[in-house]
């Protein structure tokens, strides 16, 4: 049995002014580590509102995963 390894897919750095104003505070609670319940209550919103940030914000840069996210936050410097 073998194992390959892969290099993670690389990203074109998208800037952020791509995100409205309110994807990116979303952004910014989510990759600080906070559940979307949390975000949604310090941002005064429904956790299906920060959801539906958030799959916006996925489709935006074409993110999968809570991981890439929080990379991309902090390479935009959120």
């Amino acid at each position: 049995m073998s194992l390959t390894l892969t290099m993670p897919h690389t990203h074109t750095p998208v800037p952020a002014a791509t995100l409205a104003p309110r994807e990116q505070e979303a952004l910014r609670h989510i990759a600080a580590g906070r559940t979307y319940l949390q975000t949604a209550r310090n941002m005064g919103l429904s956790k299906h509102t920060v959801d539906a940030y958030l799959r916006r914000i996925r489709a935006k840069l074409n993110v999968h995963s809570t991981a890439e996210l929080t990379r991309l936050a902090v390479a935009l410097g959120l």
